[in-house]
C-alpha cells in the first residue's frame, strides 16, 4: 500500500465503519452494510431502502472527506519537514561532506518519524512550529542509522529508497563521517532551533533522544541484531528486544518528544508512549513481513536480505500467517493508547498506525 492509498485508514480508524484488511481495501464493508440493512428493517419494516442507501452514502462520503483530510495533512507536514531538512543541511564546505549528509537525507523517505513527532506534540495542544527542530532531528538520526545500516561491515546493503546506498556514491569512509555528523547535528539543531517551549523541556528532549538511541536503545538492537545472526535457538522474547530497540526506540522517542514539547502531562506522555512502542514493534513486524514477499523493486531496497544473513525474524519463527496475526493485535493496541484524547485530534496518530500496519514497502 503507498502513503496516497494508505489515506483512507483516517476514516476507517476514526470512525467505526468499516475494517481495513492486508490488501488496503475495507475487507468488511459490504457485509457489514448488509447486517445493517437487516437489522434497519427488522426494526422498522417500513423503512425505505432509499433511506438505508441514503444513511450509508452519507456514511461513505464522511470517510471519503477525512481521508481527503488526511492526504492533505501527509502532504502539508511532508512539504514542511523537507523544507526545514533542506535548510538545515545546507551545501557548503567541505562540500563532499555536505553533499554526502543531503544525499541521504533529502533522498525521500515516508517521514513517519517527524510526522509522528509533530503529530503528537498537536494532539496535546502544542504547534508545529515547536516540534520541527525534534523532527528534524528524528529524521537525521534516523538516516544516520541507515547510513550506517548500509555499510559493507553492517548489512553490506547497495540499495535504498530505490537509490544507491550512501557508500556506493560517496565511499565507506564518507559514509561514516556523514552519520557522525547528522547524529551530530540532531542535538545541536534540537538545542539551538527550538522555540518558545521552557529550557526544561529541552532539556528533556535532549535526554529522552540520547537515551532513546545509545547503548540502552538503537544501538543495543543493532549489536544483538548482529550477534544472532546464524544461531538456531532464538525465541520470541530475544527478537522482540531486538525490535524494540533497533527499531521501535526511534519512533517511541519520535513520539515522546513531540508530547514533551506540547507541555503533555506524565500521564499522557506515558500513554504516548506505551503507543509508540506499539507501532514501532509493528513497523518491524511488517518490515520482516515484507522482505519475503515483496521484491526489491517494489520495496526500493534489496528484498530477501535477512534471510540471506540468517536472520531471525517473525516470518522466520512464527510464520506469515501468524505474524500478520501479531500485527494486527499490535495496531489494536495502539489505539487502544489514543482513546483518552480527543479523538479530532488523534486521527493523524490512528492513521499513521494503520499506515504503518498495512504499508508495501
Amino acid at each position: 500500500m503507498s502513503l496516497s492509498t494508505a489515506i483512507t485508514t483516517w476514516g476507517h480508524t476514526h470512525y467505526a465503519f468499516c475494517d481495513v484488511g492486508n490488501n488496503g481495501r475495507s475487507s468488511s464493508c459490504s457485509t457489514r452494510f448488509l447486517h445493517d440493512l437487516k437489522v434497519k428493517f427488522s426494526k422498522n419494516s417500513s423503512l425505505s431502502v432509499s433511506a438505508v442507501l441514503t444513511e450509508n452514502q452519507t456514511e461513505e462520503h464522511k470517510i471519503k472527506k477525512q481521508a481527503m483530510e488526511f492526504k492533505e495533512y501527509v502532504l502539508e507536514k511532508a512539504k514542511s519537514v523537507n523544507k526545514a531538512l533542506d535548510s538545515a543541511v545546507l551545501l557548503r564546505e567541505p562540500v563532499k561532506i555536505h553533499e554526502s549528509m543531503r544525499y541521504s537525507l533529502l533522498a525521500g523517505g515516508k517521514k513517519i518519524r517527524p510526522m509522528l513527532c509533530i503529530a503528537a506534540c498537536e494532539l496535546v495542544g502544542g504547534v508545529e512550529s515547536i516540534a520541527m527542530p525534534a523532527a528534524c532531528a528524528v529524521e537525521m538520526i534516523h538516516t544516520m542509522s541507515l547510513i550506517h545500516d548500509d555499510l559493507p561491515c553492517m548489512d553490506n546493503d547497495d540499495l535504498r529508497r530505490g537509490k544507491p546506498t550512501n557508500h556506493k556514491i560517496y565511499g565507506d569512509d564518507v559514509a561514516v563521517l556523514a552519520g557522525d555528523a547528522l547524529l551530530a547535528l540532531a542535538f545541536e539543531h534540537i538545542a539551538t532551533q527550538t522555540k518558545g517551549v521552557p529550557s526544561d523541556r529541552i532539556v528533556s528532549v535532549i535526554g529522552e533522544l540520547a537515551k532513546c538511541i545509545g547503548a540502552d536503545g538503537l544501538v543495543a538492537g543493532q549489536v544483538v541484531d548482529i550477534i544472532s545472526e546464524g544461531i538456531s535457538d532464538v525465541d520470541l522474547k530475544h527478537l522482540e528486544f531486538i525490535h524494540l530497540h533497533k527499531t521501535a526506540a526511534l519512533l517511541e522517542g519520535s513520539v515522546v518528544l513531540g508530547a514533551i514539547l506540547g507541555g503533555a502531562t506524565d500521564e499522557d506522555v506515558e500513554k504516548l508512549r506505551k503507543f509508540a512502542r506499539c507501532i514501532g514493534l509493528l513497523f518491524q513486524v511488517v518490515d520482516d513481513i515484507l522482505d519475503v514477499t515483496k521484491s526489491s523493486q517494489q520495496l526500493g531496497k534489496t528484498a530477501g536480505k535477512d534471510l540471506v544473513a540468517d536472520k531471525v525474524t517473525y516470518p522466520k519463527l512464527i510464520g506469515i500467517d501468524k505474524s500478520r496475526e501479531f500485527a494486527e493485535e499490535l495496531n489494536r493496541d495502539a489505539k487502544a493508547q489514543l482513546a483518552g484524547f480527543d479523538q479530532e485530534k488523534a486521527a493523524p496518530l490512528f492513521a499513521l498506525a494503520n499506515y504503518i500496519a498495512y504499508r508495501e514497502n
